[in-house]
């Protein structure tokens, strides 16, 4: 194995391991500032159609968005860090198109660093499931009466 393969594996299975952990920790604390037991009260007390219902829905997918911005954001700036793609705004539409696995081509970027926009794919695959399975979770708590 090329010490350049290795080295790009090594990042990118950082990045990953990285943003795993910033996601589920993200997942937990929005899960516990969700569970108090006078949330919990509430919740089952919400019309999912009223304005608090509509409320909760769009806190959960802000704070959702936001986790998977900042995790969007990371890779960007590993690319710009690494030279992979030396500009944000480009990095930074690289980074998005590749975490929500759109994809678009890596020629936009340094051949020494593919692989780390394909393990942002892979984690954006899983992240993004991960996110939708929390999602409906939360809202299967809002208890249609």
């Amino acid at each position: 194995m090329s010490q350049n393969l290795f080295l790009q594996f090594a990042v990118s299975s950082l990045m990953v391991v990285f943003c795993v952990v910033i996601h589920g920790l993200g997942l937990f604390g929005l899960n516990r500032a969700l569970r108090t037991e006078a949330s919990i009260e509430r919740l089952q007390r919400i019309d999912p159609l009223s304005p608090r219902g509509t409320a909760f829905t769009l806190v959960v997918v802000i704070a959702m968005l936001a986790l998977h911005g900042i995790e969007i954001w990371l890779f960007a700036l590993a690319y710009i860090v690494l030279g992979a793609i030396p500009q944000l705004e480009p990095a930074l539409y690289f980074s998005t198109i590749s975490y929500s696995t759109v994809g678009y081509n890596d020629l936009h970027m340094a051949p020494d660093w593919r692989l780390l926009g394909a393990f942002e794919s892979v984690l954006g695959i899983f992240l993004l499931g991960w996110s939708t399975a929390f999602f409906f979770r939360m809202i299967g708590r809002i208890d249609p009466h």
